[in-house]
């Protein structure tokens, strides 16, 4: 296998992955939260409750850059920050019932989308799509 060729195809897999996220999730977000909110609560409503330097890579912010963004949405009750018990030093997040509600319903609007993106492939081509996510997942997108 030539290794160039396959990182190549990675590449451009990645940015195809990218760019349906992008139209899976375009106008999703309310007015009064910016992008990267709505990008910190999408995080959070998938790996909750994840630590203030967790988000901070996940979304190649600062640690006071991210800080002061979840201090935003703490105060528009999206989320909440408590303290993680195995280490008093670090601050876990997690969302509000509020936030909880925007990011279902954001999610059912997404299902929505994939569900009419996906509505004229056959069973097999489906069980096949479903068998190299999980391939892919357990490969190459799992988390240390």
């Amino acid at each position: 296998m030539d290794q160039a060729v396959f990182f190549q195809k990675l590449v451009a897999f990645t940015t195809a992955v990218h760019q349906v996220k992008h139209e899976l999730t375009r106008d999703l977000k309310p007015d009064d939260i910016t992008p990267v909110q709505y990008s910190i609560l999408e995080s959070v409503a998938v790996h909750q409750p994840v630590t203030l330097s967790d988000i901070s890579d996940c979304q190649h912010m600062s640690m006071p850059n991210t800080s002061r963004e979840i201090r935003k949405l703490t105060e528009k009750n999206l989320c909440e920050k408590s303290a993680v018990a195995e280490d008093l030093r670090k601050q876990s997040v997690r969302l509000t019932p509020a936030g909880q509600a925007l990011m279902d319903e954001a999610f059912a609007r997404i299902e929505e989308r994939f569900l009419r993106r996906i509505q004229g492939d056959n069973e097999e081509d489906l069980e096949m799509i479903e068998r190299a996510i999980d391939v892919l997942q357990a490969k190459l997108f799992y988390t240390d």
